[in-house]
């Protein structure tokens, strides 16, 4: 269960990261570079934080092998 959760948040927080893309990508095309940038960065911790938990999910639900 703690295994499906786990994918369950980082999937969340990736699609969060793609909605902050998108408003970045927003930003840009309308001239606004500061909302692009923040937003951008907004989106890469997002993702980093998506991979953390999809990683660490994996990592620590796995069948421990003696």
């Amino acid at each position: 269960m703690s295994r499906i959760f786990g994918f369950v948040i980082g999937l969340i927080w990736l699609v969060f990261a793609a909605i902050a893309f998108k408003n970045s990508a927003a930003g840009w095309s309308a001239q606004a570079s500061d909302l692009g940038f923040w937003w951008g960065v907004i989106g890469v911790l997002l993702a980093i934080a998506a991979g953390a938990a999809l990683l660490g999910t994996w990592i620590h639900t796995r069948q421990q092998h003696d």
